[in-house]
C-alpha cells in the first residue's frame, strides 16, 4: 500500500473513532425524569419537577438539542405540557432508547426523585440498580453515558452501573438519606448544588465533585446529619469521552 493511501486510510479511522466531544453535546441524548410528586410527608412538592424544569435549561446551555431531550414527570396529566411524558421505567426506558438512537453521540439520564435501600421511585415502578444498569447499557452500549440519580440511598445505583465508559453521580451513599424534598423547598439539597454549580463547573467530573462539596456545606450549615455523602464514580475511559464548557 502507498504511503499516501496507508495514511487516508489511517485518517480515516482516526476520524470515525473521534470522540463524541467533537461535537460537543450536539449530537447526545438526554432523559430528565421527575419521578415523584410528594414530599416526604406525602404532601404535594415542587422540588423534583423545579429541578427537572431548570435542569433542562442548563442543559440546551451548554449544547444539548432540544429534540434530543426528554423529559418525563410524575404530574405530566397535571401541568398540562404536552411535551412532558408520564414517568414510568417502561417511559424512561423507552425514551432513552429511542433518543440514543437518533442521537448516538452519549446519554444523560438524570433522575430526581424518592430512593429506598431497593431503588429509586419512577412514577408508580421502583426501579433497581439491576434494572437501570440494563436501560443504559440496552440504550448507550459503549458510548458515554453520565447517570446522575438524586435521591435517598442512590449510592446503591454506583457498582452496577459503574464501567469505564460510564460516569455515576448519587445524591448519597448507599445506606444514606439525602435531604430538602419538603412541600415548602424549591430543590432537593443535591438538586440545588447541581443547579448552584452548573455554570462554574467545566465538565460532569467537575459538576460531580462541587456538588458534593456544596452538599456537604449545605448540611453542615442547616444541621442536617448524618451527611448524605454524594457519591462521584468516573470510569477510566469516559473523562477522555466527554465534552467540557
Amino acid at each position: 500500500m502507498r504511503l499516501s493511501a496507508f495514511l487516508g486510510a489511517i485518517g480515516a479511522a482516526v476520524f470515525a473513532a473521534a470522540p463524541a466531544m467533537a461535537n460537543g453535546f450536539g449530537n447526545w441524548a438526554a432523559v430528565v425524569v421527575a419521578g415523584d410528586w410528594r414530599a416526604h410527608d406525602g404532601s404535594q412538592s415542587p422540588v423534583f419537577d423545579d429541578a427537572r424544569r431548570d435542569l433542562v435549561t442548563d442543559l440546551e446551555g451548554i449544547g444539548f438539542r432540544p429534540q434530543n431531550i426528554a423529559q418525563l414527570s410524575a404530574q405530566a396529566d397535571r401541568l398540562g405540557d404536552p411535551s412532558l411524558r408520564k414517568s414510568s421505567a417502561h417511559g424512561m426506558a423507552t425514551a432513552l432508547w429511542d433518543l440514543s438512537q437518533s442521537a448516538p453521540g452519549g446519554c444523560l439520564l438524570y433522575i430526581t426523585s424518592h430512593g429506598s435501600p431497593d431503588g429509586v421511585r419512577v412514577g408508580d415502578d421502583i426501579v433497581s440498580p439491576t434494572d437501570l444498569a440494563i436501560m443504559v447499557n440496552n440504550a448507550c452500549g459503549h458510548n458515554p453515558a453520565v447517570v446522575i440519580v438524586s435521591a435517598c440511598f442512590s449510592g446503591i445505583f454506583v457498582p452496577a452501573i459503574s464501567a469505564p465508559d460510564r460516569l455515576v453521580i448519587t445524591a448519597a451513599r448507599p445506606d444514606r438519606t439525602s435531604f430538602g424534598c419538603s412541600a415548602k423547598a424549591k430543590y432537593t439539597y443535591f438538586d440545588n448544588c447541581v443547579l448552584s454549580v452548573f455554570s462554574a463547573s467545566h465538565d460532569f467530573p467537575d459538576l460531580g465533585v462541587a456538588a458534593k462539596t456544596c452538599v456537604a456545606k449545605e448540611e453542615k450549615d442547616t444541621g442536617m446529619s448524618p451527611p448524605s455523602d454524594p457519591q462521584v464514580s468516573v470510569g477510566t475511559q469516559i473523562a477522555a469521552e466527554l465534552p467540557s464548557w
